[in-house]
């Protein structure tokens, strides 16, 4: 039987890169946006290895019925899941409004807490399913100049984990992914201490082609946590081998604080 996977944020960028790889491996894949001019082009590619729908992620009840709509030929499974849509806006803490600083938690946490919650009855119907929930690096110490981006990811990085031992005995893994800055329109003119020190080196298709590695049978010693490309890999490492001071100073120097 054909694997269904759902993915948001699909219309450009990272989800957009995710529909393909996943369409590529032979997956029936489900692609949800509130930009529906790009899904109509990415339907156009993909052809009817996609399913395509308007989705608002903060919309519990549009997440139900996109659910329900997408596992109709699948008997009401989902074998993943994908929470890669989010928001981002940098600058000084007190320089970005109130208002875009609650739509980046509203985005970023409450749309994957939605996807989470609604989606668990359809991954447990697949005896084995997966969740892939992107992440960031800045949630491995919190990161100037992008304060709150940096705390939604955090609290991606607690439910993940959560979730994960969770969801274990219903066979459910769920996993975070953890790029660095990616080359995509989310980061178009963005001018932080971090990235004018580390730079903006991964592609869109980096982070799709570690989304369906993370799908794959995983080892015992795999983790919940997967870093994307080298910079995070050793960011990544660091941060748990470092005493927290150190940790500190590292990150004070690349945001060029």
């Amino acid at each position: 039987m054909t694997k269904t996977m759902m993915v948001t944020g699909a219309a450009a960028g990272i989800g957009r890169a995710i529909a393909r790889r996943f369409a590529q491996a032979g997956y029936r894949v489900g692609a949800y946006d509130v930009d529906t001019a790009g899904l109509a082009t990415l339907a156009d590619e993909l052809g009817d290895r996609v399913v395509i729908g308007e989705l608002d992620v903060r919309d519990a009840a549009g997440w139900q019925a996109s659910l329900a709509d997408l596992t109709k030929a699948s008997d009401g499974a989902l074998h993943v899941l994908v929470n890669n849509a989010g928001i981002l806006r940098s600058g000084a803490f007190t320089d970005i409004a109130l208002e875009d600083q609650r739509a980046i938690v509203d985005v970023n946490v409450t749309g994957v807490l939605n996807g989470c919650h609604t989606a668990y009855p359809f991954l447990r119907a697949a005896d084995g399913a997966h969740v892939v929930n992107l992440a960031s690096a800045s949630a491995i110490y919190g990161q100037p100049d992008l304060a709150t981006y940096s705390a939604s990811k955090f609290a991606v990085r607690g439910l993940t984990e959560a979730l994960d031992l969770e969801w274990a005995d219903d066979r459910i893994s769920v996993t975070a992914l953890w790029p660095l800055f990616v080359d995509t329109a989310m980061v178009t003119g963005m001018d932080t201490g971090a990235t004018r020190s580390l730079g903006i080196r991964l592609t869109a298709e980096d982070v799709a082609e570690a989304a369906l590695a993370a799908v794959r049978p995983r080892s015992r010693y795999a983790g919940v946590h997967r870093a994307v490309g080298r910079q995070a890999k050793a960011l990544l490492t660091s941060s748990q081998l470092a005493p927290s001071a150190m940790l500190r100073a590292m990150n004070r120097r690349i945001a060029d604080r």
